[in-house]
């Protein structure tokens, strides 16, 4: 693509939307004309299987995208390959004064950005990179002395405090599409197909991007019952940003506070996620680094599948198989047992977790991960190992939630307990009490 005049380029990365669109609305403002970019990164699909099924919701959004830039006059530049390579190329063929895009806080990410900087540097080429994803950002909420909390409450109260009307500031990106490129003559963009990357179709079906407002306003009293339909299900619209959390922030403020709490924590991890990043490899709290894990891979092996003998852990794994979703009660349940009862690493869960979930996000699940497992940014929970069977009986308590994903609950197909959760847990406190002396 031979390209004569001078232009700005558009990163699409995790924020798949035209509407509300932070780093989208400011080079649209640049007075220079913007051509849309989003890079298939064989840095990250060469590590998934080919039957992953976030990659295909990825494929469809972008594919919505190049729909509403054709429909505004302009192609949409999609291609498969290294970011660091493509970048490369798109400067010798293009006259690009600045690339625009908005902020990631994963270690790849950061790494990944680093290397597109210094390509700019040397090319006399600009990179402005803006707060998209969260509401405040890596180092927007601090301690007063200046340091990062790892606490959540203190900093879910400071984060409150610190609201602002900018905070929730609406970026109309919508009303600016005639500043997108337009040439002046046809040029045709590739669209790799899902099989020329190696991967196959949907096999599940994603979950809506618009939620009723009964849900939000009743998420306090339903989000723990999993038979219910009393969750968002936006967590992969978070992720890839096909909706704006400035805006469900916004009216989660008028809704629900149970509901803006997630979101809180959403931010929360985010930042713990770039303040302290050995999270990534390894417990927040180091001293955990020495717990005797038992790590039994044939245990691992019925968590999995679903066949632990233990009702709300099997339906809840059941489901994530099926679906790649799980309810976020029952996250918490299947990982207690995973890492309490059967004393086998949270990084095992969590990398499980990595692979199944259609709403993975590293900061969220690693969070999530060490939260359950007492490994993380809690005071002194180790001893909280949480009893499935009350669990069920509190939260399912008609059976609705374990019958649906375990037909042969009540026959001699289904297996028996596979461990005594009195003794595991025991074990458990025992092993944990090692490291704490």
């Amino acid at each position: 693509m031979e390209i004569t005049e001078q232009l700005v380029i558009f990163w699409f990365r995790r924020d798949f939307r035209m509407e509300d669109n932070h780093g989208l609305y400011r080079a649209l403002k640049s007075g220079f004309p913007v051509l849309p970019l989003f890079i298939f990164d064989r840095d990250i699909l060469d590590h998934l299987g080919s039957e992953d099924q976030r990659v295909p919701f990825i494929h469809q959004e972008i594919g919505r995208l190049r729909e509403t830039c054709s429909s505004a006059g302009s192609p949409m530049l999609v291609c498969y390959g290294f970011p660091e390579e493509v970048f490369q190329s798109l400067l010798q063929q293009a006259k690009i004064k600045a690339i625009y895009t908005n902020e990631d806080y994963e270690p790849y990410a950061l790494e990944r950005d680093n290397k597109i900087r210094s390509l700019c540097k040397e090319n006399g080429v600009e990179l402005h990179l803006f707060k998209d994803h969260v509401i405040f950002h890596k180092d927007d909420i601090l301690k007063d002395d200046g340091d990062p909390y790892s606490v959540f409450t203190p900093y879910s109260k400071k984060w409150k405090d610190g609201l602002s009307e900018d905070s929730f500031k609406h970026y109309p990106s919508e009303d600016h599409l005639d500043a997108l490129w337009k040439p002046s003559k046809s040029y045709e963009t590739d669209f790799p197909s899902l099989k020329d990357m190696g991967f196959s179709g949907a096999e599940v079906d994603y979950p809506s991007r618009t939620v009723k407002q009964s849900v939000i306003k009743q998420y306090g009293d339903k989000r723990n019952i999993p038979a219910e339909n009393g969750t968002s299900r936006l967590g992969i619209h978070f992720r890839f940003g096909t909706i704006s959390i400035r805006e469900k922030a916004r009216k989660a403020r008028e809704l629900s506070d149970s509901f803006l709490n997630e979101l809180i924590w959403r931010d929360f991890y985010s930042m713990v996620l770039y303040q302290y990043p050995h999270v990534v490899n390894g417990p927040f709290r180091k001293k955990y680094e020495d717990i005797p894990w038992r790590n039994n891979e044939e245990e691992f092996e019925k968590w999995k599948n679903g066949i632990t003998g233990i009702p709300m852990v099997d339906a809840g794994m059941r489901q994530l198989n099926q679906t790649g979703y799980m309810h976020n009660r029952v996250r918490m349940i299947v990982a207690s047992f995973l890492t309490k009862n059967l004393l086998i690493n949270w990084q095992w869960g969590e990398a499980y977790f990595a692979e199944k979930l259609l709403d993975y996000e590293l900061a969220s699940n690693n969070g999530g991960w060490q939260w359950a497992a007492g490994t993380g940014t809690d005071a002194a929970p180790y001893f909280r190992v949480f009893n499935p069977l009350t669990q069920q009986k509190k939260f399912d308590k008609n059976n609705e939630y374990v019958s649906r994903w375990i037909p042969e609950l009540n026959s001699d197909d289904y297996p028996e307990q596979m461990v005594d959760l009195k003794e595991t847990r025991k074990r458990c406190l025992e092993a944990y009490k090692s490291v704490n002396e």
